[in-house]
């Protein structure tokens, strides 16, 4: 089994770490020079605050809501970010971690048996959370796309799966496949995303109803045809 491990609102979560007055209030983080928002806790998604857009267009839902902005610190995120994956690399067999992104980080859990996957990726998060501070969610599945799937469904549901997904059975898969939507999986920008719509293919099960023939077709050669394998769990 595949997984993802991706620290949560992570720049928010550092700013977090050293003002833990803002636990459960909403805050942002900015890019360079102050432009454009490039993190956001779940407090300021709520209020309406989207991601990626400049800070003078939210800049009055931001006053009116007394959301605290932070100015991107990036030696301290990535500080914080070789943290998180040396408590990875403690705590798995040597070359089981692939770091992705400054947030996130495949691992290999093949030497993990079936049935302890549960109890050793919640054991994992816990682990992670005490000993470096940053909350992180973490999905479980055959293949690193739908290791994604199973991250982004866990996320956005906290309350239900405690940050934590796994998709181990075909009805799991197949459940978590329907619930995402094409924009939203691993690979498929806003061009594709809007390509596959007018072929009617709008989650990502609509995309494993295709064949791996046409995925390479129209998603771009091998690539795209690996995409289709990996959602079908191979």
């Amino acid at each position: 089994m595949q997984a993802i491990v991706d620290c949560n609102s992570f720049y928010c979560s550092c700013e977090r770490l050293f003002q833990p007055q803002l636990q459960h209030r909403p805050v942002i983080v900015l890019s360079n020079n102050d432009g454009c928002i490039v993190s956001r806790t779940d407090e300021a998604k709520q209020l309406g605050i989207s991601m990626a857009v400049p800070y003078f267009q939210a800049k009055d839902l931001i006053e009116k809501n007394g959301v605290t902005t932070f100015s991107s610190n990036y030696h301290l995120y990535g500080d914080l970010s070789w943290r998180v994956m040396e408590t990875l690399r403690t705590m798995l067999p040597e070359g089981c971690v692939e770091v992705y992104s400054v947030d996130e980080s495949f691992i290999d859990l093949a030497h993990i048996e079936p049935n302890a996957l549960q109890s050793f990726t919640v054991s994992l998060k816990n682990i992670i959370e005490q000993w470096t501070g940053i909350s992180v969610s973490i999905g479980v599945a055959p293949t690193k796309a739908l290791s994604k799937v199973a991250n982004r469904l866990a996320k956005k549901n906290k309350q239900v799966t405690g940050c934590v997904l796994i998709l181990n059975t075909d009805k799991k898969i197949t459940q978590a496949l329907q619930k995402t939507p094409i924009a939203d999986v691993w690979g498929i920008g806003y061009q594709y995303a809007k390509k596959l719509s007018a072929y009617g293919i709008n989650t990502a099960y609509d995309l494993t109803l295709r064949t791996e023939n046409w995925a390479h077709q129209e998603l771009g050669g091998v690539v795209g045809a690996r995409l289709f394998r990996e959602l079908k769990g191979f």
